[in-house]
Parts: C-alpha cells; structure tokens; sequence
C-alpha cells in the first residue's frame, strides 16, 4: 500500500519504532500491526500521567502483552524515561513519532527500542497507496485521472489523501482537510501562520523573499518550514507546501487579505532582485492580481514583445486583468500583436507618439500600403527615419527615401542598430536594384545577429528576396528566406510571408513541386500575403494550363486587384494577377493596376529596371490577348530601357521583341532558342518554354516546329517527386540528373547539348538551377554535391 515498505507482524517480544510526519499514516500503520499482534496489547496516549503509564507497563508485563505507545513525541521526559526502562527489561512496544527528536529522554527511548526490533520509516504513498486510501474511503474503482489527481493533490499524504477522496464535490476543500489544516495553524505563532499562509501560493521563492513578504528572519522561515513539515504540511523530501493544504489555508484567507498577501509577496519578490521574468511567471502561477503584480506582468511583456510576441501578448493581457491601466499596456500589445498578423485597432490607443507611429506604418504596410505607411512615418526620427525610407522608395519617392536615409546617416550609431542603416540605405538605392541587394543582404545578416527591437513593416530578407528576384538572383533570393526563417526575424507574421515568398520564387523558377510545398494556410492572414497568395494560385494555374482553375482562383484575384495595394516591391507578384486577368478577358479589372505602377514608375523617374518590369506585363498581356500591335509597340520601348539595366532585363527585351515577330507570324528558330535560353538562364524558364512553344505551333516549317517543341520541353522540365520528396532542397528532375552525371564525367555543356539535343544555352540553365538546388556557391561545391546526390552516383 505505501512506498516505504511491506508491514511486518510482529510477535509478544516485537518491537517496532513508527516514524513518520503528521498524516504519514502512523496511527493507521499502529492500528494495523495491532491488529495482527498474536497477544494482547496495552495503548498508552501521551501525554499521561506518571500514574497512568505505570499501572499500564506493570499489567502489559503481568499479561505478556504489547505496549503500544502514539505520538510519542507528544510526552513529558518522565514517561520517555519509564518507557526506555521498561524497554530496557525486555517490554515488547509499538511506538509511533514525528522523524525530527528534540529531547534527549526521548532519544534514548528510541535508541532502546530500535536496537530490539525494528523503524518503520514512513514516506509518502504511491500510486497504488493511494488506490488503497481512496477505495476504503468508498470510492468505488477510481480511474486512474483520479487517484493521479489525487496523488498530485495529497503528495502521498495519506490523511490528506483519504480527506480528498471523501470529499462531497470535486475541486473543492473537504470539510476534514480544512479543519486539520486550521487545527495545525492554531498552533503555531503569528510568524509562523504568515509564513504559512506565503508558502501557500506555492511561488517557489528563496526563503529570502518569504521573510521580505511577512517581515520575519530567515531563522523564523526556516524554523517554521521544519514545523509544517512534522505537521504533514509540507511532504518529507519538498521544500514547499503540499497543494491541497495550500489551498485549504487560502480558503480560509478572505478575499481582501488574500490580495493583500498577494500583493505583499509581489512587492518582496519585485524588490529581491529576481529576475523580472521569472518573477512574472511565479506570481502568475499563483494566480496573483494586484497592482504590484500587473506591473510585473507588464515588464514581462515588454521584455519578450520582439523576442516572443505571441507569450507578450499573454503577459500584456495578464497585466491588464490584473488592474494595469489601459494606456500602460495598448503600445506594446499592439507591437506584439503586429508581429503576430493579428489585427489592431490602434484608434483611441495613447502612448509614445514614435512607437505608435511604427506600429501603424508596420499595420499598413501588412495591408500593402506602403502610402500610409510613408506618411505615419514622415515625421517620426530613430528608428522611425530608416523605416520611413523604405516606405517611400516603395512608392516611388525616392528623393523622400534618401533625405530619410541621410536622417538615418546623421544620428549616432548607438541610436540607429545596424540592420535598420544599412535598410535605409538599401532604400536609396531603389532605382539601382544591383546596388541595392548587397546592402538588404547586410541589413538581413545584421538583424540575424541583433534582432532590432522595433516592429518592422517588412523584413530586410523579405525585401531582399524580392528584389533578387527581379534581378533573377533565385539562389540569393532562397538564401534571404531560408535565413529569415531560421532566426525569426520580424515574428511570426513575417516568417510566413517568408514561407509563401519562396514558394513564389519557386514557381517562377519552374519548381512547382517545392512551390506547392509551401502553401500551406497560416492564421491572421494578412492582406499583403492574401494578394502573394491570390498571385500563387493564379501563377500555379496558368503554369499547369488549368483554365478551370484559374477561374476558381479568379475571385482571390479580383479581391486583390480590386484593394488596388500597389507598390515597387511587388510588381512581379502583380504580373502573375494581372496576366492571369488578360487570360480569363478580364483586363477591365486590371487597368487601374497598371496605371499606378505606370505612375510609381514615373515618379521614381523612370529608372529601367523598374520600367522593365512593369513593360514585360504589359507584353505578357499583349501575348494573351493576342494584341499584335501593342506586343510590337511596347517591345520596341522595353528594347531600348532593357539597354541600360541588367542581364536579365536586356533578356526580357530581347524576348519581347521575338514575341512580338511570333504573333506577327515571324518565327527565327536560332533567335527564339537562344532568346529563350537567356529568360531561362536569368530564372525565367516557363516563360522562356511558353515562347518557343507558341513559335514552335505557328511556324509553318515543320522540322522547325518539332525542333522548337523539344527544346521547349527542355526548357519546362520541372521538378519531380512527392510523398516524402515533396518540397526537399535538392531534389533532380531526371533531366538534371542526366545532367549531373555528364558533369561529372567531365562533359562541356556544348557536348552535354549534342547528346541531349539541347542548345548550350539551356544546358547553362539546367546546370544553374541544379546548382541553386543543391545549394553550392562554387563549381567545386557543386561538383561534390553530384557526388554524393543519391540519384546522379546511383
């Protein structure tokens, strides 16, 4: 039944010594091994008196019988010693007492009778203990939540538990156990019931803050600790109160007194010099609410808004349901739940006028306007000032985004963290996407070291990835996002944007498996990832030829045209809404889109990247509406920007205008393969597919046709593989891995392209895109990880 051991039955010449802590079951265990005595016995109850306990030891020793002795530590020293000198004549005795003596009489006495029998050291019941209290209390076969339930309650006590499992109604303080609990304290002095009463809260505080909290020594804590322990209050080998007796002396404490002490220990644990934290977690694991303890809370919040802004949002709640003013606690709930995607309503929200600023620029630009954002933050210094630049080269400002970057310059680097410099940086250097990324890349690298403590419209890695993109920079761009993702940067609403942009930068790499890997629904979706998420579905459709669905995913499409949420950073995401809007003859919807890029573009002084990009859809409309005129008039203009930009833009101007000649019917199959072989090289290989294909079905030349076909499925082959495969990093299509295995045979690309029957261009782009998927920054990484790829080796 007990952990401590089986019981013996003892014969007339037993003798046993009991021990164990008030409610251990001594007395039970007494009665047990009475009841199995083959003699008489003979009780004694101290304390008696010196009378009593003599005519007793003189007819247990006329009878032959057992003297059996309760709480003897509850005697005088002239019975210890008339019962240490019966023992010592050879009296057979059961005796019971607390672990701890006191009295030098009654050690002897112990001494004696152990050294004749046998100490029965009672510890707290197990699990199967307490089954045994519980059905003789007339619990008829408890479950196991229940006597777990109890066990936990009682720590093994058995009165304890056996007063549990009595009770009349579950969860609340038996009657028994309350009046035990009472007769306990009545004992005790009035520091030792206020030590009591702060151990009931069950904190686990040093026993420092316990004297703080009732205005005792340590001496006095200790030595009360040490009486609730004989009493039962506190189980053999813990330093803190049993739980259902804590909750019986609470029960007891009438509301006001109990926020008082409530109070008192917030106030002593707060002035300790504990940690803030842990301080918060202690007071509320008691369930304290009082002001003390709402600024506890609230400190707790603020400490963990950037670091854990699902946790601060619990604590700022906390705070408040413990009476903290409103206007304490709204800024920073708002910064946590920002973070989080949840929505605020900042309205009638007071506080420091730069961090509300912040917190409304990050909202807006989470429901992609950046707009308001700029304008939130127009006035606003550190860190607002670095912030603010972003926001207006997002809109096309970028004089505004270089006076707030020169700001950001000014102020001491103390003021301005380093992510958030190199960001405003970034910022001012829009009209030159080449110049820009390295400087995202650092703000990314500097917020993985040192997380700003600000809440951030975007992240630098999500900023980062999407200007990659526009450069065709793919493997940067997965790089930005993996890292982003990894250490967390911006909260959680952040880190699924993360997520959907790489599943966006996939798809437009032609890895739709990987793509479809990463839609996964995610809470508090915001509208900036509702239009990501709309350009997905619209993009995965029109890449699967699935016009079906494309209507099905038409109505997220329209939403999100319709918001009008338009800005620099997302033109390539609006291309995939506003072609799938000429596929499905819906352009009406999409004009208005158009013309405010046309005016972003204008305002930021036409720089050619960005007219570029928004030039390529109106080609890639033009190609859907099979607008002959309009594919011929705006190629001729991409031509001449393409010139002054990057790589990839001189090849979507060269693409734009072979597009031009196929709609017109002109079809040259060394210049439309190698126009498509450089989109597929700069990370565009469905688009760079699609035209051959179509040039390949309007040719009348049918060599060139099937010439052009092969090639064009070349240039689509995408990934394979799902189950377990689905969305890992270096997966090979077999394409590639054909690839991979003249590679390493030491083939040239142009011998690769003869066998294969692929130009050497596309044989570039197979290699390129194996290279971002095995993750290798050098020809030497690259050759290594063929090496070891399962499928290339196999």
């Amino acid at each position: 039944m007990q952990a401590q051991g089986r019981m013996t039955i003892p014969g007339a010449d037993a003798t046993t010594v009991v021990v164990g802590v008030d409610g251990a079951g001594r007395s039970r265990r007494l009665r047990d091994l009475a009841a199995a005595l083959d003699c008489p016995a003979r009780w004694v109850t101290l304390p008696s008196s010196d009378a009593v306990l003599d005519l007793v030891l003189t007819e247990a020793r006329a009878e032959g019988a057992v003297v059996i002795v309760d709480d003897a530590h509850h005697g005088h020293p002239s019975s210890w010693r008339a019962l240490t000198a019966a023992a010592r004549v050879g009296q057979a005795m059961l005796i019971a007492r607390r672990p701890i003596v006191r009295a030098a009489e009654l050690a002897d006495l112990d001494q004696v009778v152990a050294a004749a029998g046998t100490v029965d050291q009672l510890g707290p019941l197990d699990a199967a203990g307490v089954a045994a209290v519980v059905a003789e209390a007339g619990l008829a076969e408890p479950d196991e939540a229940t006597i777990e339930e109890i066990l936990t309650a009682s720590r093994g006590m058995a009165a304890i538990a056996a007063s549990l499992a009595a009770a009349t109604s579950q969860g609340s303080v038996p009657a028994a156990l309350r009046a035990r609990v009472q007769r306990r304290l009545a004992g005790l002095p009035a520091d030792g019931v206020a030590v009591a009463q702060v151990l009931a809260l069950l904190l686990d505080v040093p026993d420092s803050v316990v004297a703080r909290a009732t205005g005792v020594t340590l001496a006095t804590v200790a030595d009360t600790s040490n009486v609730l322990q004989e009493l039962g209050m506190i189980a053999p080998g813990s330093a803190s109160l049993i739980p259902a007796v804590a909750a019986a002396i609470l029960a007891d404490l009438p509301v006001m007194v109990r926020r008082q002490l409530h109070d008192r220990v917030a106030t002593a644990l707060l002035g300790s010099g504990t940690d803030p934290l842990l301080a918060a977690v202690r007071l509320r694991r008691a369930g304290v609410r009082t002001p003390t303890a709402a600024v506890a809370y609230a400190h707790a919040a603020d400490h963990l808004r950037f670091r854990d802004p699902d946790a601060a949002v619990s604590w700022y709640d906390a705070a408040a349901e413990a009476g903290a003013p409103l206007a304490a606690v709204a800024v920073g709930r708002a910064e946590a739940a920002t973070q989080l995607g949840i929505p605020v309503d900042l309205t009638g929200v007071g506080g420091e006028p730069a961090r509300l600023a912040i917190v409304g620029a990050a909202i807006a630009a989470q429901q992609g306007r950046w707009d308001r954002a700029a304008e939130a933050l127009a006035d606003v210094d550190h860190p607002g000032a670095a912030l603010a630049a972003v926001a207006w080269a997002a809109t096309g400002h970028l004089e505004r985004a270089g006076d707030a970057a020169g700001r950001t310059r000014t102020e001491s680097s103390r003021r301005t963290p380093e992510a958030l410099a190199r960001l405003a940086e970034a910022a001012a250097s829009l009209a030159e996407p080449e110049a820009m990324l390295p400087l995202l890349i650092e703000s990314a690298e500097a917020a993985q070291r040192l997380p700003p403590d600000v809440v951030l419209p975007d992240s630098p890695h999500a900023l980062g990835a999407l200007v990659a993109g526009l450069t065709g920079d793919t493997s940067t761009a997965e790089r930005l996002l993996h890292a982003g993702m990894a250490a967390g940067v911006g909260g959680p609403v952040t880190i699924r944007r993360h997520q959907l942009l790489l599943a966006f930068t996939r798809m437009r790499t032609g890895r739709y498996d990987t793509a479809a890997a990463e839609l996964v629904p995610g809470p508090y979706p915001t509208a900036r990832d509702q239009l990501l998420t709309a350009a997905l579905t619209a993009g995965m459709a029109r890449r699967s030829g699935d016009v079906a669905r494309m209507r099905e995913a038409w109505n997220g499409v329209e939403t999100q045209l319709a918001r009008r949420a338009v800005d620099l950073f997302v033109i390539e995401v609006l291309e995939e809404l506003v072609v799938a809007a000429a596929r499905l003859r819906r352009m009406v919807r999409a004009e208005p889109v158009m013309d405010v890029l046309d005016d972003l573009v204008a305002r930021a002084g036409h720089p050619p990247t960005w007219v570029v990009a928004v030039g390529w859809i109106r080609v890639q409309v033009a190609v859907a509406l099979e607008d002959t005129a309009t594919a011929a008039t705006v190629a001729g203009e991409l031509t001449r920007t393409a010139a002054l930009a990057g790589p990839r833009q001189r090849a979507q101007g060269a693409a734009a205008v072979a597009w031009a000649d196929v709609l017109a019917g002109t079809v040259d199959v060394d210049r439309v393969c190698s126009v498509a072989d450089d989109l597929a090289t700069h990370q565009l290989p469905w688009d760079a597919s699609r035209l051959v294909g179509q040039a390949a079905i309007r040719t009348t030349d049918a060599t060139a046709a099937r010439r052009m076909l092969e090639h064009a499925r070349g240039l689509s082959v995408t990934e394979v593989g799902g189950g377990e495969q689905r969305g890992r990093a270096g997966v090979l299509s077999d394409r590639e891995i054909v690839v991979g295995r003249m590679v390493l045979e030491g083939r040239t690309q142009r011998e690769i392209g003869s066998h294969l029957y692929l130009s050497p261009k596309t044989v570039e782009h197979h290699v390129a895109r194996m290279r971002t998927k095995l993750d290798a920054s050098s020809r030497a990484e690259f050759l290594a990880a063929l090496r070891e790829h399962p499928g290339v080796v196999g």
